[in-house]
Formats: structure tokens, C-alpha cells, sequence
């Protein structure tokens, strides 16, 4: 039929919040020196949820990423640790505190690895599920 627009309805997939570049400073590090000061880490951040604002543009059917951010930002400087791999995992955990939140990735780079390589940053992603 001439003129008819065909939708293709897909399966539907959890949407996506995307938080990248948070940069703090954390307590981090294996070696003695690092457990004595703060030293900046960058963090990308996924949060997987079905959102309902994307039809209703309401704030109240979304998922508020400043809240997230201050519940990210609480972890690291309340809590110390010696590797970033227990440091991605508190973050996953105080991010699905969120109930609406179905999966959470979460990427750590340290961006002065104590290495005598060039490197930019090291780093781990983990991602977790409710």
C-alpha cells in the first residue's frame, strides 16, 4: 500500500543510562604509598533500566544520575581499598540500591598506574545484574 509506514517492532531492550568521565580522587592501591593519599581514578558508569521517561517526559520516571553520583562519590571517600576490582564492585552495589536498576556496568581506570611503562591508565569493567 502506497504511503503506509510499516513499523518493526523489535525486541525490546533495557534502556541505558550513561554516566562517563566522572573523575575522583580515591584511596586505591596496593603499595604502601598509595594507601596514604588520594589519587585520581575515572570511572564510566552503565545503568541498565526500563525507563519510562522516554514516553511520559516526566523526572519521576527516570532514574536520578545525581543521586547515583553521590552514592558513587560516597563509596570513595568513605572506603579505602587495595585494588580497583573491590572498588568497581562496592560501586556496583551502592548503585543497585536502586531497585528500578536492572544491571550495572561499572569501568575503573587509575590514571597514574605505578608502572614504569608509558601507560595512560589501567583499569577493570565489571558489570553486574539484580
Amino acid at each position: 500500500m502506497a504511503g503506509t509506514l510499516t513499523v518493526v517492532s523489535l525486541m525490546s531492550s533495557p534502556d541505558v543510562i550513561l554516566l562517563r568521565g566522572l573523575r575522583l580522587a580515591c584511596i586505591c592501591g596496593a603499595l604502601p604509598e598509595e594507601q596514604d593519599r588520594r589519587q585520581p581514578y575515572e570511572f564510566d558508569i552503565d545503568v541498565v533500566a526500563d525507563l519510562a521517561a522516554t514516553t511520559t517526559d516526566d523526572l519521576a520516571d527516570t532514574i536520578d544520575y545525581g543521586s547515583i553520583l553521590a552514592r558513587i562519590e560516597e563509596v570513595t571517600v568513605n572506603e579505602s581499598f587495595q585494588l580497583f576490582e573491590r572498588m568497581a564492585q562496592r560501586i556496583a552495589e551502592a548503585v543497585l540500591v536502586d531497585e528500578r536498576v536492572l544491571e550495572v556496568a561499572v569501568e575503573v581506570r587509575k590514571l597514574r598506574p605505578p608502572v614504569t611503562q608509558f601507560l595512560d591508565s589501567s583499569g577493570v569493567r565489571i558489570v553486574r545484574q539484580r
